[in-house]
């Protein structure tokens, strides 16, 4: 919104050079707006405004583009202006910037660091993929035991510009190993000559440096804090995360969940950053499973092809149950997948939820067979439709087959993800698609059974 209002100002100023006005507008704006600003602007534009702000500003606001948006800047630069860009970055973000770039922007970018950023940024690069050690940053402030409040906030004053945060500081031994964390506040109305180790404060929390990205998130929406120390196997402090770092972390998780539900690979990159051919591999192999998968129902329906000869009525409610099966099946997938992520239930809930979800699936089931028994009843009468002599049986088979095929559509939606989640995979796996193909194949079966069930003797 702001960038929309404010975008044609800054090209006017950038039209009449107008750099000090530029700079000093840009300035007046959040980091966060500033960059949207930088997205609404005409290509090209978004350099020279990098190259009228100073450094830090300039690195806070490169950190709020998109990675399209990242990617085409640096291009712009020039060497040393990229890498007074990259200099200004915290090493967490310039690990992850490191890590989705492509290879010929991120070695230009590596070339230019210095010898201890570029040994910071490969610690971090270092660490597997989604743990506590690739969302750290090392740019904290550490507090020797037995440094007073006084000595704490002068020490705080001289280190502490620059780092991640000085909200939480940290209290560690001679070997830098955590004893405990104190916050600037305490250190602000504690008695000036109170050794930092001695002011009682909160518990101390930490978080392994081989934590995986689902636990940092639950450490920190379980300890509400806004920053959370990483240590090694032996206490030692090698980091910090903070709050901002968890809400990309939770950003990236959901938008994966979010891909894998809607029955594709969860993309490593934005969508336009995606190479087409990887684009077409994530996208095509989960196609060509659920397009085998549909195939079984081909099969099906050639197995009761004569049942279809004899009562071709039946072919018309064919798309009507099977899509009833599958919706109820994805409704219940997603929920339960949700729940999960959450961590409102557990694998010791599948029980609860089975008899709760087959509760569900037959009262649904049942008031989607009285609309459709409905259904049929009014189109007969009023002359709409012909459902043969024994059109009250035909709707009789319609009511029954919804009832049973809804009830095993939420029973397998529901029970599909604790099954992947046993098993050790992302209970998101069990994409909405894909619980609706298995639906379809049951669903046929329920329906021809309970027409030959109900059927039989008139028109079977």
């Amino acid at each position: 919104m702001i960038g929309n209002l404010v975008q044609p100002e800054f090209e006017d100023m950038i039209r009449r050079q107008a750099w000090t006005e530029l700079r000093d507008s840009i300035m007046a704006l959040e980091p966060a707006d500033a960059a949207d600003v930088l997205i609404d602007l005409s290509d090209g534009l978004e350099g020279i405004v990098f190259r009228v702000l100073p450094k830090e500003r300039a690195a806070m606001v490169f950190s709020y583009l998109p990675l399209d948006r990242q990617e085409e800047l640096i291009r712009s630069l020039t060497g040393e202006q990229a890498r007074s860009l990259f200099d200004q970055m915290t090493p967490d973000d310039r690990a992850r910037l490191v890590e989705e770039l492509p290879p010929d922007v991120t070695r230009r970018l590596l070339d230019a660091l210095s010898p201890d950023e570029l040994r910071a940024t490969r610690e971090l690069l270092g660490y597997p993929p989604d743990t506590a050690g690739r969302y750290m940053t090392p740019e904290y402030v550490a507090l020797p035991a037995d440094m007073t409040a006084r000595e704490a906030l002068e020490f705080a004053r001289k280190r502490g510009r620059g780092k991640e945060t000085i909200a939480t500081m940290y209290v560690v031994d001679e070997k830098g190993k955590l004893l405990e964390d104190v916050r600037l506040s305490a250190l602000v109305f504690a008695d000036p000559n109170t050794k930092v180790s001695d002011i009682e404060e909160r518990g101390t929390v930490s978080i392994p440096v081989t934590a995986t990205r689902d636990e940092v998130i639950g450490a920190f929406d379980k300890y509400d804090r806004t920053a959370l120390p990483v240590v090694d196997a032996d206490g030692h402090v090698l980091g910090i995360i903070t709050v901002d770092d968890v809400l990309e972390a939770a950003r990236r998780k959901t938008t994966q969940e979010i891909q894998r539900i809607g029955g594709s690979e969860a993309l490593d990159a934005p969508y336009f950053v995606t190479e087409f051919r990887a684009m077409l591999r994530k996208r095509g192999g989960w196609l060509s499973v659920l397009f085998l998968g549909e195939m079984l129902t081909a099969t099906a329906m050639g197995h009761f092809e004569a049942e279809i000869d004899k009562a071709v009525v039946l072919a018309l409610f064919v798309p009507l149950i099977i899509s009833s099966g599958g919706n109820s099946g994805s409704q219940a997938a997603t929920i339960i997948i949700r729940s999960l992520a959450l961590q409102e239930m557990g694998l010791r809930d599948w029980w609860r939820v089975m008899r709760r979800e087959l509760l569900s699936g037959l009262t649904l089931g049942a008031w989607l067979g009285l609309i459709g028994f409905l259904r049929i009843t009014i189109w007969q009468q009023l002359g709409w439709a012909d459902y043969t002599a024994h059109w009250v049986l035909v709707a009789l088979t319609v009511w029954v087959s919804l009832v049973g095929v809804v009830m095993f559509g939420t029973l397998a939606g529901s029970m599909l993800p604790f099954i992947l989640r046993r098993l050790g995979f992302d209970p998101a796996s069990s994409s909405a698609p894909f619980v609706a193909t298995l639906v379809d194949v049951s669903g046929l079966v329920i329906y021809f059974t309970a027409a030959m069930l109900i059927l039989r003797g008139t028109l079977l």
